[in-house]
């Protein structure tokens, strides 16, 4: 039994390509696998506080004022789900060369200090182990390789500082250069995401 924590970061809800990709791979397990367990916090629904001045001892130290015990009953909730998953889905659009700040409030809150990741004498240590993520990605232009922007880098660093390390990525790129383009990145990253799905299913 597989156990899918999804996390969704588009604003542009039913015509988001992240989200479609998302859709696709919980999906896919699904049909292979009935018995899922699926976990699903849509941040553009329900988006989560930036943290301040205000909220973020809830996170960083001791919660005392209202507004950091709420914060920290958040970050409890988010990191619970987070352990109880053996597969972290992310999707998440290309917002300015990186991801929307929904998606940066979601790690900004599962990133603790001594719950998600540690520090010892050989530098940091993520606490998050044994499991895989799936990153599906999409921007309006091309997937180009070595290209500067912080999508996946960002995304990938993230998930490895708290121990995450086995990860795999989905891309659709081309989704504003016309709908024939679009259509057929979308074609793609769902070949790419049956194929990714049966080998995870089958190990």
């Amino acid at each position: 039994m597989s156990r899918l924590l999804v996390i969704k970061s588009s604003p542009t809800g039913p015509t988001s390509v992240s989200n479609l990709l998302v859709n696709e791979i919980v999906a896919r397990h699904l049909a292979l696998d009935p018995s899922t367990v699926v976990t699903e916090r849509n941040l553009d629904v329900e988006p989560l506080p930036h943290l301040t001045s205000m909220n973020v001892d809830g996170v960083r130290a001791h919660a005392v004022t209202e507004a950091e015990i709420e914060t920290r009953g958040a970050s409890d909730r988010l990191i619970a789900e987070l352990f109880a998953a053996d597969t972290v889905v992310i999707g998440a659009p290309m917002h300015n060369f990186s991801v929307p700040t929904t998606l940066r409030a979601w790690f900004d809150h599962v990133l603790r200090p001594q719950v998600t990741f540690g520090y010892s004498e050989a530098g940091p240590k993520g606490l998050v182990t044994g499991k895989k993520a799936i990153l599906a990605l999409s921007r309006g232009g091309p997937f180009i390789e070595g290209l500067a922007d912080h999508q996946e880098s960002y995304l990938r660093g993230l998930l490895a500082f708290i121990g995450v390390t086995d990860v795999e990525v989905v891309r659709a790129g081309r989704t504003a250069m016309g709908p024939d383009a679009r259509a057929a990145s979308i074609a793609e990253a769902q070949a790419a995401i049956a194929g990714l799905v049966d080998q995870r299913l089958a190990a």
